[in-house]
């Protein structure tokens, strides 16, 4: 049997969003038929995922370190982030809208930490494969960040995006690209992840309520996405 090591977020990780309460924070838990999961077992692959909730670019390089016997027993690595390097820390644009604000990592730290992380994988004598972002729903997500914040610091925040919440996507277009660039660059296989979900026209539906994670529709998408390339290659 095939073995492969995952690393990436909670998207990597199958988190889904389990319940919203206005009067609490949102609940989370693990969906059992994540796309992971069905992959592994429509391939007969072993999957060693290391998906935690909030990873970054920078994360993802400790856990390499971390996990680098498991990295060199296995024959391809996959990779998937960028969803949380390229968001922003909302509750300082809530305070400050008129202040310059960043993504949490920079493009082309995010880029060169990725880059890192291929190397080392290559390095470690495994095969790494990358995975694209999913879209994300911007409206929903913008509720969701917003939703303890009072009515200025919302306004603050809506200030900042120019009116216009669709605005919050343009970072996750750039840093999207940007991995499709480096894959090429550096001649490593990128699943594409994305147009599946532009193919749909109720893609909507396919995302929990907070905009950003898939849900088990989703996650099957996904799976299909995954097992139709590599069921080529394995």
């Amino acid at each position: 049997m095939k073995r492969i090591t995952a690393f990436g977020d909670s998207i990597m990780g199958g988190i889904v969003l389990d319940k919203i309460d206005e009067q609490a924070s949102p609940r989370y838990t693990i969906l059992k038929d994540s796309f992971s999961n069905r992959c592994q077992s429509r391939l007969d692959i072993e999957i060693k995922n290391h998906g935690r909730f909030g990873n970054t670019t920078h994360r993802g390089l400790r856990e390499l370190e971390r996990w680098q016997e498991q990295v060199a027993d296995s024959e391809f690595v996959v990779l998937e982030f960028g969803g949380n390097d390229c968001d922003h820390s909302w509750r300082q644009i809530a305070d400050n809208p008129d202040g310059e604000h960043h993504p949490i990592t920079s493009l082309d730290r995010f880029e060169e930490q990725y880059r890192q992380m291929i190397t080392k994988v290559r390095e470690l004598g495994s095969k790494p494969v990358l995975l694209s972002l999913p879209p994300i729903i911007a409206d929903r997500y913008f509720e969701m960040f917003t939703r303890a914040m009072d009515t200025t610091r919302r306004s603050n925040v809506m200030r900042w995006l120019d009116g216009c919440v669709e605005n919050i996507t343009q970072w996750h277009e750039m840093y999207n690209l940007r991995l499709f660039k480096l894959a090429s660059s550096l001649t490593v296989p990128i699943i594409d992840i994305t147009t599946p979900f532009l193919f749909e026209r109720n893609y909507r539906e396919m995302f929990c309520a907070d905009g950003i994670h898939p849900n088990a529709q989703g996650h099957q998408l996904i799976a299909d996405a995954i097992c139709n390339v590599a069921a080529k290659h394995l």
